[in-house]
């Protein structure tokens, strides 16, 4: 009598169960590594793009632009002098979070030499000082020279609040919509961000523009290649499993 009998067929074929596992997890893996593959090439983009915004947050001014189009692209964070009469009876406030607190951006058009309008953001000011009448000095008069960073334009509201232009709310600095309510004839479709050249009397407070980028993506692919190491272990274990249970001599040395 021979020691061992070969298992019957049945037995030593995988189970479609067992095919189809493996397959999930093959698939899974390979999603893992190409959303891995992904972050690596957004961690490249978000450097090359920090260094861009940094180049041109630290270059020397260039005049406005006038009369053609912008682009977030190439154009924000771009450091620019504009020249012209602001129209301080114009000016719109807009809700503030900043490092110093609660209040308002001083949203003023400036009528350019050029002929054109552009909004400055001329800076913060407290809530208790939202009344123009409160910081008289600071309400510039005759031709002045903004240096600061064009933005770009920010649509429709907040994430939790909408612009209410009838009521006089405003919760993002949206160029097209406050133009329009304050009747702004020509007005860019950018704004600018003024420095923090001092103001008369201390306020509007320029040079709060706040740059931050995340940068999370070297993170998120050492996740998703982890991820796909942890199915190719598990897959790993599985098929060691069925090899010792379907074909035990192949396994016993």
């Amino acid at each position: 009598m021979p020691d061992s009998f070969p298992l019957p067929k049945e037995r030593r074929r995988p189970s479609i169960r067992l095919a189809m596992l493996c397959s999930l997890m093959l698939l899974s893996m390979a999603g893992f590594v190409a959303l891995g593959l992904w972050q690596v090439e957004r961690l490249s983009w978000k450097r090359d793009l920090i260094a861009r915004i940094d180049q041109r947050v630290h270059a020397e001014p260039a005049p406005a632009p006038t009369g053609r189009a912008v682009h977030a692209a190439d154009d924000e964070y771009r450091r620019v002098t504009a020249t012209g009469t602001l129209q301080n009876s114009k000016e719109t406030l807009v809700y503030a979070s900043t490092e110093l607190g609660p209040g308002f951006w001083v949203m003023t058009p400036l009528s350019l030499r050029e002929g054109q309008t552009v909004l400055i953001n001329r800076g913060f000011v407290p809530t208790d000082r939202r009344d123009p009448q409160t910081r008289p000095s600071g309400q510039l008069s005759g031709q002045v020279t903004i240096t600061g960073l064009m933005r770009i334009t920010e649509p429709k509201g907040s994430l939790l609040q909408s612009n209410d232009p009838a009521s006089g709310r405003w919760y993002s600095r949206d160029v097209a919509a406050i133009a329009a309510e304050k009747h702004v004839a020509d007005a860019a479709e950018y704004f600018i961000d003024a420095d923090n050249t001092p103001n008369p009397g201390g306020l509007p407070i320029g040079g709060l523009t706040r740059i931050v980028f995340a940068n999370n993506h070297l993170v998120y692919a050492i996740t998703w290649f982890g991820l796909a190491l942890m199915v190719a272990g598990l897959l790993g274990f599985v098929i060691r499993s069925e090899v010792r249970t379907h074909w035990p001599w192949q396994s016993s040395g």
